[in-house]
């Protein structure tokens, strides 16, 4: 990737205070974009991601965002458009990832709490991206993070397996929707990747080299390898590459079905 693939660029990145969405937003701003950042409990973490993208030379902004919320994703596309100008740029990072629970057992809090986050969310703020885009002269890009998961089921994990599927499904549909509206729309599904999400195996080497057998390249994605994909797909050099999914795994969906 040259120097400045993204200058000029006006970025939204949600989950921006941690792991994936963190390094996403410092890559970006690297790459020349201006970054609107968003958290939801963690405002030191989003803090510390806009001091990175300010010592990158680009703009940026903190705002803490539930994605839940229609009316509040509404507002926040106001507040980046008066902030920083049109977004060019979406990432749809921001998710949970609560498992444990068996459908039989699930409460219908638990199961609503993962689609609106998951899924909801990406939709609305979608729907504004391509609002606040229509009409302008502006290239769009659409990048939902969804996961291996949209492919390799979990027990005991039916709402983030639902909700990582149905949003590689709104992508594709977007896909086919915005063809010829100068908007491309794709995913990326990370593998285990060190986040917050593994923080055990981040934290110990033991649980980590257990976790990583069923990866063929024996170890887990560091934050910034997901984000150079971000980056790449963001870029001019991706205009052609519209409604799929860039798996970054280490191989492990090749590992299923191996030895059986």
């Amino acid at each position: 990737m040259t120097a400045n693939a993204l200058n000029g660029e006006i970025a939204i990145v949600t989950g921006a205070d941690s792991g994936i969405g963190q390094a996403t937003a410092i890559e970006f701003a690297r790459e020349g974009a201006d970054v609107a950042i968003t958290y939801f409990h963690d405002r030191e973490g989003a803090e510390c991601t806009l001091r990175e993208v300010e010592a990158a030379g680009t703009k940026g902004f903190v705002t803490r965002l539930d994605v839940r919320d229609q009316e509040a994703i509404a507002r926040f596309f106001d507040e980046v458009s008066s902030t920083l100008g049109t977004p060019t740029i979406l990432v749809n990072n921001a998710g949970i990832d609560v498992g444990g629970d068996n459908v039989k057992d699930m409460s219908f809090e638990h199961w609503d709490n993962i689609i609106r986050t998951n899924l909801y969310g990406p939709f609305f703020c979608c729907q504004q991206f391509i609002r606040r885009l229509d009409g302008t002269d502006k290239h769009g890009t659409i990048i939902n993070i969804t996961s291996v998961h949209q492919e390799i089921p979990r027990a005991g994990a039916a709402g983030y397996d639902v909700s990582k599927g149905g949003l590689r499904n709104l992508t594709t549909t977007l896909a086919l929707e915005l063809a010829e509206k100068n908007i491309n729309v794709n995913n990326i599904a990370p593998g285990m990747v060190l986040t917050p999400m593994n923080q055990e195996a981040k934290d110990d080497p033991e649980v980590r080299r257990k976790q990583v057998q069923s990866i063929p390249m024996k170890r887990a994605a560091q934050p910034e390898e997901i984000a150079y994909a971000a980056v790449f797909l963001a870029s001019e050099k991706a205009r052609y590459i519209h409604g799929t999914t860039l798996v970054v795994d280490g191989a492990l969906m090749l590992f299923q079905g191996q030895g059986a």
